[in-house]
């Protein structure tokens, strides 16, 4: 059986994801007490069902989780309908199609900057880093400017975010889950004070947006606008980060396919980030909670027990993709879910694909030639999957 907390596992999990595909239903994991669904079939019915709900279970009543727990149970991530359909409606009338691809220019804009700084970094160097000098500014400065978040406060955003997103993780330690209560007061402080200075002088960012919006007489209340905004910056670019880093060093290992985009980058960008998200999944484990009896894949979830849906190990079924072990960046069509499916589709996803599908060709229009410099350095965990580092020169 998996072991999640196992090194060789969270280096390359694809093997005994592999594996547990072969046993062609979803499998009970005892150590983490869920159902694990590793078929897409079954992955993506545990995304769809409604009978199993994100139902939020509060960290122990120690009033240090207060915070945390409130994040979660007043998102929209962790809420199941009726206030679910409540918070998405009022947040897809303020973060929409319009908002987000009024977002380009200055997506356009912030990515010429960090080009700039790689050539700069690169005269004096030789080399710079993917993850720290491009993947991870971009999506953190895009939903900062969202926000309305201050340039000067930006360096407090991934720090806050990445501490309370390890709380995803199987089993998380002591320090982690004291670094997530820490993360979680300090930033919902901080949010909250931007909500009372919008609220009195409203601009033209999303936390005005999201404190003016109302349907049928409702609007959020402080809790809820300040988890909304929590979930956007943590959901709004780690997907971005992770996804981006895990595809750019499939490609740079796949040099046909890596000389075949810088070949054609802006004809290829759409299919490559697809592939970039279904070849190495950014987000790997999906926990439901049956809220009623319900068979998946033949097999009974009874009431209040739980499934994941492996995402990753979805994306590299055999039974629906060609080749699934092989990076294919003409992949067309390419069903992946690596940013869910159903109710709980990932309400980011579309800002978070404009961001890569802008970012990933004018990488590649400035720096054809990229290679590695050394071995890239993953993030231990397994949940989310992403490299702390990947350092490239360009020759």
């Amino acid at each position: 059986m998996i072991d999640f907390s196992n090194p060789d596992f969270m280096e390359n999990p694809y093997p005994a994801l592999a594996e547990l595909r072969k046993v062609g239903k979803p499998v009970w994991h005892e150590e983490s007490q869920l159902f694990l669904a590793a078929t897409y079939q079954d992955a993506n019915a545990v995304l769809r069902n409604r009978s199993l709900g994100r139902i939020f279970k509060p960290r122990t009543p120690d009033e240090d989780w207060d915070t945390f727990n409130w994040l979660h149970s007043d998102s929209l991530l962790d809420s199941e309908p009726p206030k679910h359909t409540r918070l998405r409606s009022l947040l897809v009338k303020a973060f929409n199609k319009n908002k987000i691809e009024s977002m380009r220019p200055d997506v356009e804009r912030l990515t010429e900057q960090l080009l700039k700084n790689i050539e700069a970094k690169l005269e004096t160097t030789g080399e710079f880093d993917v993850i720290a000098d491009f993947a991870e500014p971009l999506p953190v400065k895009v939903i900062a400017a969202l926000l309305g978040f201050p340039d000067e406060d930006e360096h407090l955003l991934r720090p806050w975010s990445q501490a309370i997103v390890k709380m995803y993780e199987v089993n998380p330690s002591e320090q982690t889950q004291l670094e997530a209560q820490q993360a979680s007061q300090e930033f919902a402080e901080y949010v909250r004070g931007l909500m009372v200075e919008r609220k009195r002088n409203p601009g033209t960012d999303l936390i005005s947006d999201l404190a003016a919006v109302e349907e049928d007489g409702q609007k959020l209340n402080a809790q809820e606008l300040i988890a909304t905004c929590v979930l956007l910056l943590n959901a709004g670019h780690e997907a971005s980060v992770n996804g981006f880093g895990n595809g750019f060093v499939a490609l740079m290992e796949c040099p046909d396919q890596f000389d075949l985009l810088a070949s054609n980058p802006f004809a290829l960008a759409d299919t490559a980030v697809d592939e970039f998200i279904r070849f190495d999944a950014p987000l790997h484990l999906f926990e439901r909670t049956a809220t009623s009896d319900v068979e998946i894949g033949g097999v009974m979830v009874k009431e209040g027990q739980k499934i994941a849906s492996l995402l990753g190990s979805a994306n590299r079924d055999e039974s629906v993709f060609e080749n699934p072990t092989e990076m294919d960046i003409t992949r067309d069509p390419n069903p992946q879910i690596g940013f869910g499916a159903g109710i709980h589709f990932c309400i980011g996803a579309p800002l978070a694909r404009m961001e890569m599908t802008t970012s990933l060709p004018a990488l590649m229009v400035k720096y054809p030639n990229l290679r590695l410099t050394e071995q890239p350095v993953r993030r231990p965990g397994f949940v989310l999957r992403g490299y702390e580092s990947v350092k490239v020169t360009n020759e």
